[in-house]
């Protein structure tokens, strides 16, 4: 196929740019290999962008840049396997709208639904709940256009190579079509409340065990909440503060049989319509996955650093749960967390905030969110992730020039 002009192209909020030599928007699995063959053959590296939404520098490329908004939608539904095949460039909520459709959900989601599928999934996207994986634990097979323009078929029949994609940070060649593990139709009854920090941490094991999601957002001033565009819940009937600082948001959603309805701080509707946010892309954010027995006291160490050593830094805290998963850099890799996100905004010079931020999460042992800051090396994944020789081995194998590699994953997987 024929290559465009590449120009500039930036991440959803502005803090990652690259400017490739070419772009090119396969519609088709076909378009996709030869667009990769015919980079292949002239010697360039290749990137697939998705939707931006990774704060990181993983889609940077000096060669060619693909998107594949034009290679969306959904392949099939198959009802009595609940499984989905969907385009590896199909936004998350337009996979919601099809399975509503057909009587079925995803069995869980995060709280941005526009982002593209594979880039999503495949970078360690997640929601919350203490036993439901993240997003790429749903995957069940995929097709990927690796480095010589090929297709590699990945049906779940060889648990490891499954395991290796699901997780991949488009290293491992160009996905094509995803096929997911969905579940039947259900609606979700969502409940927002505000309760001192000290109450939220003496109710952490027992609402974290009797939600199917528990999650919230700490707020150290009154502005953090504007800052993510949360609903003001100071009035809510069963707050335990009134104070507006140093106070948790909190949340919780159960799945439910009662018929939809909103009010001010309650909402029933169907899965897909309330798992989502609102965000203003003002932001820069790291998140990093703690095992779930050092949560507590890792929240309680970032939160000091920010009322003591770093006050301008005022965004919310947010605070969620994931089920561990076999997949090879997984954040969650065989081990229960809870993940800890911080921001930095705008106007100040967040850099130091973070670091501080990362040496304390390093002493339990976290591991990032592929699509958002962090600070790791090669010698740090290396210890964090049991599999990692055995990823950059098959990468290798698949892609020997390392034509899907940048200068950010190139000492981290190459």
């Amino acid at each position: 196929m024929e290559f465009e002009k590449g120009g500039v192209w930036r991440n959803w909020v502005g803090n990652q740019y690259c400017v490739p030599q070419f772009r090119a928007s396969p519609s088709s699995e076909a378009e996709l290999s030869e667009a990769v063959a015919q980079a292949a053959a002239q010697s360039l590296p290749v990137r697939v962008a998705g939707s931006g939404h990774s704060f990181t520098p993983v889609v940077g490329t000096s060669g060619l840049l693909l998107s594949l908004e034009n290679l969306a939608g959904i392949r099939s539904v198959d009802k009595a396997a609940r499984q989905v095949t969907v385009a590896a460039g199909t936004r998350i909520n337009a996979v919601g709208k099809a399975l509503k459709a057909e009587g079925l959900s995803l069995v869980n989601q995060g709280d941005i639904d526009s982002q593209a599928v594979a880039g999503a999934f495949t970078t360690g996207t997640h929601g919350t709940g203490l036993k439901l994986g993240n997003l790429a634990s749903s995957i069940a097979g995929m097709r990927i256009v690796t480095a010589d323009g090929s297709v590699m078929v990945i049906d779940g029949s060889d648990p490891d190579l499954l395991h290796a994609a699901q997780v991949s940070i488009g290293t491992l060649g160009a996905i094509s079509e995803l096929t997911l593990n969905v579940t039947d139709s259900y609606n979700l009854h969502e409940r927002l409340w505000r309760d001192d920090f000290e109450t939220c941490m003496e109710r952490h094991d027992e609402l974290a065990a009797q939600h199917r999601h528990f999650g919230f957002f700490w707020c150290p001033v009154p502005e953090s909440r504007h800052l993510y565009c949360l609903a003001d819940t100071s009035d809510a009937p069963w707050s335990t503060t009134r104070k507006d600082a140093d106070i948790c948001e909190m949340k919780v959603m159960d799945i439910t049989d009662a018929p939809p309805m909103t009010s001010a701080f309650e909402t029933i509707a169907y899965s897909s319509d309330v798992y989502p946010i609102e965000y203003v892309p003002n932001f820069v954010e790291l998140e990093y996955a703690v095992p779930l027995e050092h949560g507590k006291d890792s929240i309680r160490a970032v939160r000091e650093l920010m009322l003591t050593r770093h006050t301008n830094c005022i965004y919310p805290i947010e605070y969620r749960f994931t089920a561990g998963d076999p997949a090879w850099l997984s954040p969650f890799h065989r081990q229960d967390s809870i993940t800890l996100s911080v921001s930095g905004g705008p106007g100040i010079d967040y850099w130091a905030f973070l670091r501080d931020t990362d040496a304390i999460l390093r002493r339990y042992g976290a591991r990032p969110h592929w699509g958002k800051m962090h600070f790791l090396d090669r010698d740090d994944v290396t210890a964090l992730y049991p599999r990692a020789d055995d990823f950059r081995k098959l990468r290798r194998d698949l892609d020997p020039q390392g034509r899907f590699l940048n200068d950010h994953l190139r000492p981290l997987v190459g």
